[in-house]
């Protein structure tokens, strides 16, 4: 079986999660089993312009596939979507975009978030098979409704990519002047993410903070964004991007991630792949893939925040202990599974 595993401006998206998310993909499917092998372009030797090119000599202007998998939303997607529903070819869409997790991400983009919505609800409705992220994930897409069937499928985490991430300790922290008890997040820096949380919780607290991610400073920045990165807590830095995302869970010591909205948060997976103690806002998806009290911290208000942050810093052993039960939770979220999740979806669009 050739699947088509794409990704519509993956130069572009080399930083985000979706990036990753597809990554992980891609490498599970290099260890499958099973007989599926995958090309990551849908355009002819690879090359759109080409492509096109030889459409115009003889007709073909795609690569030859059995699935498609698109990862993204935009007119390439769209355009392979209808090429495969007109040859009749099984297509898998991913909804790693929702309008929930798309607004507070930039400016202007919760006025989009219900347009965005409409959209989603027609494109995701092509599919032979809608994949997602989450059970959280799956229920808002029906709520939509889009008419296709949903599966849930974790995105897994690269345990692998974690190694080593002890050596950049020393590194990252006299980089960064932390010292202490380091609570951290990774990732780029949004008001979805619980950007004003994180400032708030820090502002009355005596932690060093610190976000390891980008944050856009332009005519794109959020009102709130501009605000924290400007004039954040004395204790608080914002890094922008680092080179090495393991420097940043080196220095950690607690992940703090008061996100509003993830469809899975695969930096949390990171987190807990790296060993460390997690802190997390009570929000459905979380509480599906984790345990407060076992894997996890998991808080509501900007006072439960700071009270698991002082009992963290209170009780080394049971930041270990969440650490190490984090470790076992990441480890549950394979490639292997991924891998075996994957193959699974693509036979059964093609066997129906």
């Amino acid at each position: 079986m050739r699947v088509l595993n794409y990704l519509e401006l993956e130069d572009r998206l080399d930083r985000s999660g979706i990036s990753t998310s597809v990554a992980h993909q891609r490498a599970a499917l290099s260890r499958a089993d099973a007989d599926v092998s995958y090309v990551t372009t849908p355009w002819y030797d690879g090359d759109v312009v080409l492509a096109g090119l030889n459409r115009l000599v003889d007709g073909q202007g795609m690569t030859e596939f059995d699935v498609a998998h698109c990862n993204l939303i935009g007119p390439g997607s769209a355009f392979v979507a209808r090429q495969a529903k007109k040859k009749d070819i099984p297509l898998v869409l991913h909804a790693h975009v929702t309008a929930e997790d798309f607004a507070e991400s930039f400016r202007g983009s919760t006025y989009l978030a219900g347009p965005l919505r409409r959209y989603l609800r027609w494109f995701y409705s092509q599919a032979d098979l809608v994949l997602c992220p989450s059970e959280y994930t799956r229920r808002t897409l029906e709520e939509y409704p889009i008419d296709a069937p949903i599966r849930s499928i974790t995105n897994g985490i690269d345990i692998d990519s974690m190694a080593g991430h002890e050596q950049f300790r020393e590194e990252y922290r006299d980089r960064y002047d932390l010292d202490g008890m380091v609570v951290f997040a990774v990732g780029s820096v949004f008001e979805r993410k619980g950007l004003t949380t994180f400032c708030e919780v820090a502002w009355n607290t005596d932690y060093d903070f610190a976000w390891f991610g980008e944050y856009d400073s332009g005519l794109l920045a959020s009102r709130t964004v501009r605000k924290w990165t400007k004039n954040p807590p004395e204790n608080v830095t914002f890094t922008g991007w680092i080179e090495d995302k393991r420097g940043a869970f080196a220095a950690g010591d607690v992940f703090f991630f008061p996100s509003k909205v993830e469809n899975q948060g695969l930096v949390v997976l990171e987190a807990m792949a790296a060993g460390k103690a997690v802190v997390l806002r009570d929000i459905p998806v979380f509480r599906e893939y984790y345990e407060d009290g076992h894997d996890c911290l998991l808080c509501s208000t900007r006072e439960e925040f700071e009270n698991a942050l002082d009992r963290l810093e209170e009780d080394p052993d049971l930041r270990a202990r969440l650490g190490e039960n984090a470790k076992e939770t990441a480890r549950e979220h394979s490639l292997d599974r991924v891998a075996e999740e994957l193959t699974d979806a693509y036979r059964e669009v093609t066997t129906h």
